[in-house]
């Protein structure tokens, strides 16, 4: 193995043709090595007009599953197969179908984080930063199932002023932030802001000055007149905020009781070496049933061209 990882990965990435794309909850090291990293809609819109031969995503499987619908022609790597999601894992296809033959008058919204199989069933697809707009835009009188994040689709219905059904999911790292450790950051620094992700629960939703996707959080830590902020997200976006912003302090909420259970367990499974072997080896690659792939397409290229 060579002794300078990020060195002799950026040599492989030449040679391979490959571009290398990370998602900002991955390892600080892992995303400096990266030529582009993002957020769930950044990084569609940038598999969907690479021209690179080999897609390399350091992020979770979905998220790879995404870029290989988009690329079918292109080799497309995830450096640990078992990279996964929580989300995903608990809205199952099959049982997504029955959820949905309860509602078939439903229109079918899923937000990203989800399998291509799922992503096959549904008319469109969101993220974070463009869910709220994309349901706005929805017919009035058209009924809506949102899956499969319920804490999401609540604040995408308050947001938007929509009736929206919920398929009962949640992410394991949104779920665990502790109320008491961010009550208790705010009375030790009192002019911090609070910014939330909205898949955070209602409750911790209500004490943040500020709720949006990751890129919107990242954006705001940057132009947030406060010098302090308290972050109820994934603690990887740390990395890209005291580079936007150097002069601030930035604070992550723990777990209950204190653990480091609000790190993703799945997206740290990706590391350098892992990402050095897949481009040595061109493998792990994802690959899909076409047919899927096919109909999984349709609401993703719905939804950026909806996004434009």
């Amino acid at each position: 193995m060579p002794r300078d990882l990020a060195a002799a990965i950026r040599e492989l990435s030449r040679e391979r043709r490959a571009v290398i794309l990370a998602h900002y909850y991955q390892d600080d090291a892992i995303q400096d090595v990266a030529d582009f990293i993002g957020d769930s809609l950044e990084l569609s819109r940038k598999a969907a007009s690479t021209d690179a031969d080999v897609i390399v995503f350091c992020g979770v499987h979905f998220m790879a599953e995404t870029a290989k619908i988009l690329n079918p022609g292109k080799t497309v790597l995830l450096p640990d197969l078992e990279a996964g999601c929580s989300l995903a894992d608990a809205c199952p296809a099959d049982g997504f179908a029955a959820f949905r033959a309860e509602h078939p008058e439903h229109i079918v919204v899923s937000y990203i984080n989800c399998s291509a199989a799922v992503k096959a069933q549904s008319d469109l697809i969101c993220t974070s930063s463009n869910a709220v707009d994309l349901v706005q835009q929805l017919p009035a009188d058209q009924p809506i199932l949102f899956a499969p994040d319920q804490n999401l689709g609540r604040w995408v219905q308050r947001q938007s002023g929509r009736e929206l059904t919920l398929w009962p999911g949640s992410c394991i790292v949104h779920e665990t932030f502790s109320e008491q450790a961010l009550l208790q950051l705010q009375l030790e620094h009192p002019d911090a802001e609070v910014l939330a992700h909205p898949e955070c629960q209602q409750h911790l939703l209500d004490l943040a000055d500020y709720i949006g996707s990751t890129s919107k959080l990242l954006h705001r830590a940057a132009t947030s007149p406060a010098q302090e902020l308290i972050v109820l997200t994934e603690p990887g976006i740390l990395h890209q905020m005291r580079k936007a912003a150097p002069t601030k302090t930035f604070f992550e909420v723990p777990g209950a009781d204190g653990c480091s259970c609000n790190s993703c367990p799945y997206m740290r499974l990706n590391t350098l070496e892992k990402l050095w072997r897949c481009l040595r080896d061109l493998s792990p690659a994802i690959e899909l049933d076409e047919s899927i792939r096919q109909r999984a397409l349709m609401p993703i290229q719905r939804m950026l061209e909806m996004s434009r």
